[in-house]
């Protein structure tokens, strides 16, 4: 499947519509450049599972952990991980993202997943590609 989307808010609508058909346990890795709107996809993700709060990059943190709030996804937890600065995958064991990946209430969405293939390699996961059309447009394939 392939969008176009020419504003953040567009992307914003497309993570949207995609947070209805994700279940427990499905992992879903983030490829783009730097700005692509990797973040922006995951705000609309969140927003239409029922996430209340604020979605932030977690760039400098590695891991953001927020509650899901519509019980009509059966799910407890989004967890949002971003690898860019991350030095080697054991950084990310020590934090404990490997107790969510694949677990049955929880969804993750992983950035730059290139840097932690080890750790995904067992499991099953969703592949979605940003890419720079242009200054204002963005291919999003699935």
């Amino acid at each position: 499947m392939e969008y176009t989307s020419t504003a953040a808010s567009e992307t914003r609508s497309i993570g949207n519509d995609l947070a209805k058909s994700l279940h427990g346990g499905d992992i879903l890795v983030l490829y783009g450049d730097l700005g692509a709107g990797k973040t922006t996809l995951v705000k609309g993700i969140a927003e239409g599972l029922g996430v209340k709060e604020d979605v932030t990059s977690p760039t400098f943190t590695l891991m953001n952990v927020y509650g899901i709030q519509n019980e009509e996804f059966r799910m407890k937890n989004l967890i949002h991980i971003d690898t860019y600065r991350l030095k080697d995958e054991q950084e990310l064991i020590n934090i404990g993202a490997e107790d969510y990946l694949g677990t049955p209430d929880t969804i993750c969405i992983i950035e730059w997943p290139e840097k932690i293939e080890g750790l995904l390699k067992d499991k099953k996961i969703k592949k979605i590609r940003i890419e720079h059309v242009d200054e204002n447009k963005r291919k999003i394939i699935m």
